[in-house]
């Protein structure tokens, strides 16, 4: 087994004495070959210096504020059980500079590398929206994590010494920028909004918004910002469900319950989730990891005269088709009379937004973050369907599924409707 190494800090040029600003990994890390293990920084350039070795790091021998040169030790590393063999530092490459320094005035000397931007970022830029990022003082993660998140680098405030970027204050501006927490628009990630002067053109009204729908409308822009969104359309064959439904008005009437698709549509959507498990699940805040969730409970939209409200049927995969309808009616009033309790409109699963009553052929809902999809359902119309050799009259029902593309692909997306579809299509499913 290969012994443990010691780290030392490379040729770096022409640097001397430089600061360590930023220390990137921490004892019992496991990394591998160039893997960046501080950042660096001197009065020209701030640079990551990468890892030599594969290993475990067992001591890290420097502190941020420290000074450090070439062959300034970093870290120890103990052996991995598969070590592979070291590689020489000559084979690594030169740490990489944020911003590169200006050319030598005199004796022409070798130039390191650099990374060429990502497609489609513009040169000097760091985020979407790059504008005076370029010149911020913050290290290459830093502006990683800062082009990840969608921030400008220009317009956050650094907490660090010299008035360094840290992470910390991009986190903060994000959260500050989704919270809504800001003057003109979220900065960086849309720009600022410019107020009109609309009684310069006539008569005007100002309303103010309820609460709910203030409270809605900064849900749905934290989605609409948060979360990569992708709609998937299909529709339903519901002629035997409808028929179905018609045979059981009469008993649902004796219990005072509206019997509507709406249970058909809970008891089927419970059905797919149990088939395709990412669609009843939540992304981890770090992107690395599903949250599976071995519940279901579904969130209906309800609108009322304050706003859109989503109050939640919890453990609907217990429940029958009367007791869900009687449920759905009970919250849908209630919602309508402003009578729920605020635990009835949390931890939802999946959601279904329903337009059936009104019409439409199709819309695009928007995911109810952090769930993962959302359904839309549209009005259900009579439409010819070719069948052995002749056209016969079939109800169906339009699907629009939308879903968060980080964790959802198009072809599970088209897999799940086709399965609901299906579903709903044979009443026989939704009663196994």
């Amino acid at each position: 087994m290969t012994a443990e190494r010691e780290v030392l800090v490379p040729d770096i040029g022409d640097f001397k004495d430089v600061d360590v600003i930023e220390i990137l990994v921490k004892p019992g890390d496991t990394i591998q070959v160039e893997t960046p293990l501080i950042t660096i920084e001197s009065d020209k350039a701030a640079m990551e210096v990468p890892s030599p070795y594969a290993g475990i790091v067992k001591d890290i021998r420097v502190k941020v504020g420290e000074k450090v040169a070439e062959g300034s030790a970093i870290l120890v590393l103990s052996p991995l059980a598969d070590d592979a063999p070291a590689q020489d530092i000559a084979d690594i490459p030169a740490p990489v500079a944020s911003r590169p320094a200006p050319a030598p005035k005199e004796g022409p000397r070798p130039v390191a590398a650099t990374r060429a931007p990502p497609a489609g970022l513009p040169q000097g830029a760091e985020t979407v929206r790059g504008s005076r990022s370029a010149r911020s003082h913050a290290s290459p993660s830093v502006r990683r994590a800062a082009r990840e998140l969608g921030a400008d680098l220009g317009l956050v405030q650094g907490s660090g010494p010299k008035g360094r970027i840290l992470k910390e204050d991009v986190y903060a501006f994000t959260r500050k920028a989704l919270s809504g927490a800001h003057s003109g628009g979220a900065a960086g990630v849309m720009p600022a909004v410019t107020a009109v002067g609309f009684s310069r053109y006539g008569k005007t009204e100002l309303r103010p918004l309820s609460k709910v729908k203030r409270s809605t409308g900064q849900n749905l822009q934290r989605s609409w910002i948060t979360v990569p969104q992708v709609t998937q359309f299909d529709e339903a064959d519901i002629t035997d469900l409808d028929e179905f439904r018609r045979s059981k008005l009469q008993e649902a009437q004796t219990q005072n319950i509206k019997l509507t698709y709406l249970p058909f549509l809970v008891k089927a959507t419970v059905a797919a989730l149990k088939r395709f498990p990412e669609f009843n699940a939540s992304l981890t805040t770090d992107g690395e990891a599903l949250v599976l969730k071995k519940y279901f409970h579904i969130g209906m939209a309800v609108n009322t005269d304050q706003g859109l409200l989503v109050p939640v049927i919890r453990d609907a995969n217990q429940k029958g088709l009367l007791q869900l309808a009687r449920e759905l009616q009970d919250l849908g009033a209630r919602a309508r009379e402003g009578k729920l309790d605020l635990r009835e409109l949390q931890g939802g699963c999946f959601t279904i937004s329903s337009l059936g009553t009104i019409g439409g052929t199709g819309f695009t809902p928007l995911v109810s973050f952090p769930e993962v999809a959302i359904l839309g359902v549209s009005r259900a119309t009579m439409k010819p369907v070719y069948r052995d050799g002749d056209f016969i009259p079939r109800l169906t029902l339009p699907l629009s599924l939308s879903y968060d593309h980080r964790v959802i692909d198009g072809v599970a997306a088209a897999a799940f409707c086709r399965y609901l579809s299906e579903v709903l299509s044979d009443i026989r499913e939704i009663l196994l």
